[in-house]
């Protein structure tokens, strides 16, 4: 587990972000909110007083409902900053909170696709952000590529390097989040290399406690079983 101890950024709050209009597609739900990633990397990160896991958050140097410099990134990670203050605001003022999010990744969609790869990586640069990543469902449809990862350099974004294993998976590696970044058959993964495990999504977990309860039940009946033999046993004595 990443460990983060640094005290957040003290911030003077007098402007707030406006709400923005939800977008117009169901991927967010379907490959971050029905999985449960963000419950999942929130988890294995820690530190939720500090530490910021959240989607769609606008994203400026200062507060403003001017969308031609806000950007709204489907997921984001933000260390060492007073996550409330993101909270309370409705955004992510880059200029109060003292840096920009340490991590961005957006979800391809049909109408924003061109966009992510295009406009929004050079204005996350231009926000200096240190990794950005692009997720493809279809496999490269709305995206240049099923799988996308930049990491900062002196002269902007240098490409991550993207590991294949047949045509249908895809990961890279975070530096940010010490986690592989995964396209398996079209679905967000997140592995951790340390541990040797993938971060659970919400079924798995759901599984494993189901699975947990019907182990505890059968060593329960077990129990009962044998104290139950040899009590016959004690009884035919």
């Amino acid at each position: 587990m990443t460990i983060r101890h640094k005290t957040p950024t003290h911030i003077h709050p007098d402007e707030m972000f406006p709400e923005f209009p939800p977008r117009d597609d169901m991927n967010n739900p379907l490959y971050l909110h029905v999985p449960a990633h963000m419950a999942s990397l929130a988890r294995q990160l820690g530190f939720p007083e500090t530490t910021l896991v959240l989607g769609e958050v606008p994203v400026s140097w200062r507060p403003t409902g001017d969308r031609r410099v806000v950007l709204i990134p489907d997921l984001i990670v933000a260390f060492d900053i007073d996550t409330q203050e993101v909270i309370r605001r409705y955004g992510y003022s880059i200029q109060d909170i003292g840096k920009p999010p340490d991590f961005v990744l957006e979800v391809a969609s049909p109408t924003t696709g061109v966009r992510d790869y295009t406009l929004k990586r050079a204005r996350y640069a231009e926000f200096g952000v240190p990794e950005y990543w692009r997720f493809d469902h279809t496999g490269g449809e709305y995206h240049d590529a099923a799988l996308a990862g930049d990491r900062l350099g002196l002269d902007g974004y240098d490409p991550i390097e993207i590991e294949t294993a047949g045509a249908r998976l895809f990961r890279g590696h975070s530096d940010v989040l010490g986690l592989d970044i995964c396209w398996e058959y079209g679905q967000l993964r997140f592995y951790d290399p340390v541990e040797g495990r993938y971060l659970p999504t919400f079924d798995e977990e759901a599984d494993g406690r189901l699975a947990a309860e019907e182990a505890q039940r059968a060593a329960e009946a077990e129990v009962r079983r044998l104290r139950d033999e040899l009590a016959r046993l004690r009884s035919e004595k």
